[in-house]
Parts: structure tokens; C-alpha cells; sequence
């Protein structure tokens, strides 16, 4: 029942952007919408900001599911781009009202999700699985991350216009084997200096 309400308040919103901007949308509206008090609407999110980031990572994770592996994570990508695409109103609206930081924040928790998937993946099947610490397969996650975000937010900015599924190619193409190889020169850098790193 909790989840059915989460859910009829993500499509009130979603109507109501259609209708006009983010910073014009009431509490009001979207309870009106949905039929249900101001306090169920309380009961469930904070404001409409917190509304708008259960939406965007509720229908992102949606369309990742199963998508955190080496064979996978170009896919992965392609669903985080319709996912955004297919909720545009909703993310042009808060990139423009909210701010490029709290769309940022949701871009990075999608993205770290994805790659440190395929990190675990390629370091568990290398020899050298034991040699690569925590600390260094999530390092590996974030440096892709910020790659990734950048080329998604500079997309949103120039309003979605470009063809995803060639930045996904060209993402795509840049990374092949380069997770793997940064694991093995995490491990090579290890071995041959214990405790510090050299460039």
C-alpha cells in the first residue's frame, strides 16, 4: 500500500511537469491528483525534492536490473540514458530548479552501482582477486564514475539532443579492457612497491 502511494505521487508529478515548471508544482497538486491528504503525501517524503529523487533512482534501478557485469554494463548505460530520457521534463526541470548537484548525486549512485559491479567481476575472476584491496576496487569504481557522470550531465545541459546510443559507443570503446588493466597495475603497482605508488 505504502509503495501503490510512492507510485501515484510519481505520476501525479510527472503529469503535472507536463503541465508546468517544477518550481511552480504545489503539494497541493499532487495530492489533489492522487486523492489523498497532505499528511499521507508527509508520510511517505519530506518535499517535493525528496519526491523527485525516490522518482529518478526508482525508475533508474528499474531499468538496471541484472545490468552489473562486464557482459552487461554497456547496456547497464544505455538504460540509465532512457531512463533519463523517458523521464526528461522530470530531469531538465530539476537540473534547471535544483541544481546540477542533486542530479549529480543521482547520476553518481547509479553509475558507481553499475561499474563497481563489473570492478568485483573482473577482479574475482583475475588470479590476483586476494591483492586488490577494498579501498583500491572502489577507487577503480570512482574514477569511471566521474567519467561517465561528466558525459551524462554535459548531455543533459545541451538538452538531451544527442544520440545516446553513440555516447554509449564511444564510452564503450574507451573502456574496453581498461578495467581489467587498471586492476592488474593496482596489483603490479603493489608488488613492486609495497605500501606506496609511484607514477
Amino acid at each position: 500500500m505504502a509503495n501503490s502511494t510512492k507510485q501515484e505521487l510519481e505520476e501525479a508529478l510527472k503529469k503535472q511537469l507536463l503541465k508546468k515548471p517544477l518550481d511552480k508544482i504545489t503539494i497541493h497538486d499532487l495530492t489533489e491528483e492522487c486523492g489523498i491528504s497532505r499528511m499521507a503525501f508527509y508520510y511517505h517524503f519530506k518535499d517535493i525534492y525528496d519526491l523527485i529523487e525516490w522518482t529518478c533512482l526508482e525508475d533508474a534501478r528499474k531499468a538496471l536490473q541484472g545490468k552489473k557485469t562486464y557482459d552487461t554494463w554497456q547496456e547497464g548505460l544505455l538504460q540509465i540514458f532512457e531512463a533519463v530520457l523517458e523521464n526528461k521534463p522530470l530531469i531538465l526541470n530539476a537540473y534547471r530548479c535544483i541544481g546540477r548537484e542533486q542530479i549529480e548525486n543521482f547520476l553518481f549512485q547509479l553509475t558507481y552501482d553499475l561499474i563497481r559491479g563489473v570492478v568485483e567481476e573482473k577482479a574475482e575472476t583475475a588470479e590476483v582477486s586476494a591483492e586488490i584491496s577494498e579501498e583500491d576496487r572502489r577507487f577503480i569504481a570512482e574514477f569511471y564514475k566521474y567519467s561517465f557522470v561528466g558525459i551524462m550531465l554535459d548531455w543533459i545541459r545541451r538538452g538531451m539532443k544527442e544520440d545516446y546510443q553513440e555516447l554509449v559507443r564511444k564510452i564503450s570503446l574507451t573502456l574496453r579492457g581498461n578495467i581489467q588493466n587498471s586492476i592488474d597495475n593496482f596489483v603490479q603497482g603493489r608488488q613492486s612497491s609495497p605500501g606506496r605508488t609511484g607514477i
